[in-house]
This record gives C-alpha cells, sequence and structure tokens, in this order.
C-alpha cells in the first residue's frame, strides 16, 4: 500500500473523532506557545537583574513564570488525555469494525486464513495504531509546533546562532530516513512471527486432547521453541536497528546546545549577546533537543502502524462473496413451505479443476425425508453448505419454494433452514445455553422439548448440573454422540421448515439415530429433513433415497426400489451388512 494510500485510511480511522483529536492538538499549540514565552520571561528576568535589582519586578516575573508554567502543565495534560483517548476509540472502533466484518464472510476466508493469525492482527496490529494515533500524533504535533513557534523567535534573537545550532538536524533527517525502509521491514517481520506464534498457541490448544493421546508434547515444545526463537531474532534485529538510530539523533540533537554554549559564550565576552537572549537561545535549544530525539521513537511507531494498517486493511478490504442479491426477495419463514430443488447444480472448490457437484438434479417435497449417501467425497455435503448459501453457488441452480436461493434475502433463507454440520461445534457455555443459541429468549421447557427430540434429554437429567452444565471448549466435557445431539436440539428449538442433518448423527447408534429420524417424521409440524449419513439403517427409514457419486446423483428411489435394482446403493448395502455382522 502506497504511503498515501496509509495515511488516507489512518485518517479515516481518526474522522470520527476529529473534535477530541482537534481539542488535542490546539492544546498541544496552547502549550508549545506557552513554552516559548516562558524564556522571553526568564530573558527579562535576567536583563532586569542585570541593570538593576528590583525586588517587586522580580517577583511579577518569577510569578508569570510559574503561573504559566502551570498552566501549560495542566493544558499538557488535557492533550494527552485527549490524543491518547482517540487511540484508545480508533482502538474500540476497530476491533468492533474488524469482528463485525468477519461475521459477513464466508466460511471458505477462514479456511484459507488462520485463527491465529486473525486474532493476532485483532490485537497486535490495533494495539500499533491506537500508539500511533496516541504517542505518535501527540509527538508529531508536538514536534511541528515546536518547531514552528520556536525557530522565528530564535532567530529574532540570532540568526547565525540558530543556524549554527540547528547545522546537525539535517544530518538527523537524513540518518531517519536511511533507517525508515529498514524499520519498516523488520517491524513486518516481528508481526509475522507474533502471528506464527498466535497460530501455534490456539492451534495446540484447541488439539491438547490429540498432542496428549500421542505423547507429542515434546515435538510441540520444539516447535513453539523454534518459532519462539524466530520471534526473538526478529525483536532483536529490530532492536539493534533502533538502539542504533535512536542514539545517534539524541547525540546529534545534543551538540546543537554543546554549539550554543561554545560560539553563545564568546559572543558575551566581546559584548555582541546579551546573557539574557544566551539563556533563552540555550532554553529554546533544549526544547528541541526533546521533540527532535522523541522523532526516532515516532518514526518506530509510525512504521509499526504502517506494518499494521496495511495488515488490517488485508482483512477489511475483503469483499464478501456471498451477499444479497440488488433485487433481492424476501420470504419470511412462516410462508416456506419447505420445497428444495436443483436444476443442473455445479459447483467446483476455488483452486480445484474437478466439481464437487455436476449436474445434479432434484425435487425434494416439502415435509419429505431424504436421505442421500455415498462414498467419502462424492459431494455430499458440498450439497448440503450450497442449501444455507455456506458456498457461492451461481444463481439458477437450487430454489426454495420455487425462489432462486440466490436472490432470496440470506437472513430469510437461513431462517428458513436449521443446519448441523458434520462439526458439532458447542460453545463453552451451558447446555441449556447452547441448544437455545438460536433463540436465546427460549424458555426452558422449549429446551427440554427440543432436547426429547434429540434423545439426549434422559441423558442430560443423569448430568449434577443437568441444562446447567458446562461443555468446556468445543463441548469437550462431552462424549461425540452427546455433542451431535445436543446440536441436534439446538437445530430443533428453532423449528425451521428445513432441516438439513449432515452426516450429524454419526457417533450414534443406529437405534437412536433412527428413533431420531422417526420423530421428526411423526411432527405434527412436519419438516422438510435433508439426512446425509453413512448409516444406511437409519437411512432406510427416510421416503426416499438420493445416491451420490463423484458429484452426481446416480440413483434415487426408496430402500426397497434401489435394493431391487443393481448399482451403488445395493453394493454400499451389502457392505453395510457385512460390517454389521462383523459388530
Amino acid at each position: 500500500m502506497a504511503k498515501s494510500r496509509r495515511l488516507a485510511t489512518l485518517f479515516a480511522y481518526l474522522r470520527p473523532q476529529w473534535r477530541e483529536a482537534a481539542l488535542g492538538i490546539i492544546a498541544l499549540f496552547i502549550v508549545n506557545g506557552l513554552g516559548v514565552y516562558i524564556p522571553l520571561l526568564i530573558r527579562a528576568c535576567v536583563d532586569q537583574l542585570s541593570v538593576e535589582f528590583s525586588l517587586n519586578q522580580v517577583r511579577n516575573l518569577v510569578l508569570q513564570i510559574v503561573l504559566f508554567s502551570s498552566a501549560m502543565w495542566l493544558i499538557r495534560m488535557a492533550s494527552r488525555i485527549w490524543l491518547f483517548g482517540v487511540g484508545r476509540q480508533v482502538e474500540f472502533d476497530l476491533k468492533q469494525r474488524i469482528f463485525q466484518h468477519l461475521l459477513t464472510l464466508e466460511p471458505s476466508y477462514f479456511a484459507s486464513n488462520t485463527v491465529g493469525d486473525l486474532i493476532s492482527r485483532a490485537t497486535s496490529d490495533v494495539d500499533n495504531i491506537r500508539r500511533l494515533l496516541g504517542f505518535a500524533v501527540l509527538s508529531i504535533a508536538n514536534t511541528v509546533f515546536a518547531y514552528v513557534l520556536t525557530l522565528p523567535v530564535m532567530l529574532s534573537l540570532s540568526v547565525d546562532l540558530t543556524l549554527a545550532s540547528l547545522a546537525v538536524y539535517p544530518v538527523m533527517f537524513f540518518l531517519v530516513h536511511l533507517f525508515s525502509d529498514r524499520l519498516r521491514t523488520e517491524q513486518l517481520d516481528v508481526q509475522e512471527r507474533l502471528s506464527d506464534i498466535s497460530e501455534l498457541i490456539q492451534e495446540d490448544v484447541s488439539g491438547i486432547a490429540l498432542i496428549k493421546i500421542y505423547s507429542q508434547e515434546e515435538n510441540e515444545r520444539r516447535a513453539f521453541a523454534s518459532n519462539n526463537r524466530q520471534l526473538l531474532l526478529a525483536n532483536l534485529k529490530l532492536a539493534k536497528s533502533r538502539n542504533t538510530l535512536f542514539p545517534l539523533i539524541g547525540g546529534l540533537a545534543t551538540v546543537s546546545s554543546f554549539i550554543i554554549i561554545w560560539l553563545g559564550a564568546t559572543r558575551i565576552v566581546n559584548g555582541s549577546l546579551a546573557v539574557g537572549d544566551f539563556i533563552a537561545l540555550l532554553l529554546y535549544v533544549e526544547r528541541l533537543v526533546f521533540p527532535t530525539a522523541l522523532l526516532g521513537f515516532t518514526i518506530t511507531t509510525y512504521q509499526r502502524g504502517e506494518v499494521s494498517i496495511d495488515r488490517l486493511e488485508a482483512i477489511l478490504t475483503v469483499r464478501p462473496k456471498i451477499k444479497d442479491a440488488s433485487d433481492v426477495i424476501h420470504l419470511p419463514r412462516e410462508q416456506v413451505k419447505g420445497e428444495l430443488t436443483a436444476k443442473n447444480l455445479s459447483y467446483t472448490y476455488p483452486g480445484s479443476t474437478t466439481p464437487a457437484l455436476q449436474d445434479v438434479n432434484f425435487t425434494i417435497a416439502p415435509g419429505e425425508t431424504v436421505a442421500i449417501v455415498g462414498a467419502i467425497g462424492s459431494g455430499k455435503s458440498t450439497l448440503a453448505n450450497a442449501v444455507p448459501r455456506l458456498l457461492d453457488i451461481e444463481p439458477g441452480q437450487l430454489f426454495l419454494d420455487g425462489v432462486d436461493i440466490t436472490k432470496i434475502a440470506l437472513a430469510d433463507l437461513r431462517s428458513a433452514i436449521a443446519y448441523v454440520p458434520q462439526d458439532s461445534f458447542l460453545f463453552s457455555t451451558t447446555i441449556k445455553n447452547n441448544i437455545r443459541y438460536g433463540d436465546p429468549i427460549s424458555e426452558q421447557q422449549q429446551v427440554e422439548d427440543a432436547a426429547k427430540q434429540a434423545q439426549i434429554q434422559q441423558e442430560i437429567s443423569y448430568f449434577p448440573q443437568q441444562y446447567e452444565t458446562i461443555v468446556g471448549e468445543r463441548g469437550i466435557t462431552l462424549s461425540g454422540g452427546q455433542r451431535q445431539r445436543t446440536a441436534l436440539a439446538r437445530a430443533m428449538l428453532v423449528n425451521a421448515p428445513v432441516l438439513i442433518l449432515d452426516d450429524a448423527l454419526s457417533s450414534v447408534d443406529n437405534q437412536t439415530a433412527t428413533a431420531i429420524l422417526r420423530n421428526l417424521s411423526g411432527d405434527k409440524q412436519r419438516k422438510t429433513v435433508v439426512f446425509i449419513t453413512h448409516q444406511l439403517s437409519a437411512a432406510a427409514a427416510a421416503d426416499r433415497i438420493l445416491v451420490m457419486d463423484k458429484g452426481k446423483i446416480v440413483q434415487a428411489g426408496t430402500q426397497i426400489e434401489l435394493l431391487q435394482q443393481p448399482g451403488l446403493y445395493r453394493t454400499l448395502w451389502s457392505q453395510h451388512q457385512v460390517e454389521e455382522l462383523l459388530h
């Protein structure tokens, strides 16, 4: 990203807080104005003492100096509160914006971007921008005002002494320019190494059970040590550059004071410079030393901010591929009957050349229970993900109640579909809150009814805390079958007209899975159920079975019809029968 675009982006972050930023900058201007005026008062005091000693005049000047210094301290404190507050507010706004933006993106984005890296960008990089819009803005504004207000006064006191004292400053700015690209590259390396660390920690914490099962603690320690060492080396490299640049800047700034003392003392001796003017010049040079020395830290903060702007904008500029069409159609859930139709439905995953779905055609009637079976990789889950538009399918291929799903408002489409995926994800909260996630204000009785339909009610009643039991991260305290049935209960509670079960009962025994399907079939408000499974005994309870192979539907019919004709289903059923005998 070009520097001009980064600055434009930075101002866009700052724009909502422009009033507080303006107040902070105005306060800094006043502080620097007072900082220029106070040495003039000191000069007047010295000049007064060199002419004649008047206690009243000296007392008045000293009182003015004390009052202006106190005012300067108070206003400086106010400017810091305003400007650092702006940084904190921008940090809050950015985190909100990033989180809300991530919620709009499709699952495929998170498959290609690691959680650890996204967390690092939303925390560490946002923190860098907060520093940039707090400390750096304060420092830059303070430096600009210090020079703009101080230099004219210094030149009015002595042009040659002022120019001599500032002779080292071009060298200083050349050094800063020389190091700027190097600092930015090294800072980017630090941020990327930090992302690697975050990613490793996140993965290891999520997979701690697997690490212990395979006794891979030592390998994980070595992997972490390697990443941690890379981060250490990147930080040391950055620190080396910073610790080379900043002392040079500070040293060059201090040289200015030595020049004033050396040349000024000579002028005082030959009478061409008043003592008061000399002291004022010395104070002004000292005033410029701090903001100039601070310039190095400001440059580093800016370099970090530049890197972080690029990393954040890489997220924020991603446009969701799946979104409401311009001619969106609203379809209230109470009006949905539940008919699903596919017309030559095809889909190929990005980067792949083999279609996951190819010319799929079917019609599922409202209230019908249809099982979809087939070998692993036959396209069953892709089909399940296509119905609620978790995949970016082309228009004119998939319809709900005769309406193209790419035209239906996403909120309406997804409220009409309850989807239980293969991975029965549970939040680290109570069983009750997990079941009522789709409708957080549901009453206890509704939660229990959904649990009964999902055949999990009895097991929950055995838990000491029952529905208030905390399931742990991703439901780790529950068995696989309990997690799946809890996720099913969550889908049952929202009572959507279409229910999709993507191998969602794989950890449940055939008898329980069959009982669940019969519950769904016997429901008074019968849902359209799409049941993707490898459990053929449970699939046999469906009204109809679709058989998939290599992204196509190769057979369709009832259990009896499919067994009477040669084909893939009869082969799968034979394998299933053998497996049943072996168990």
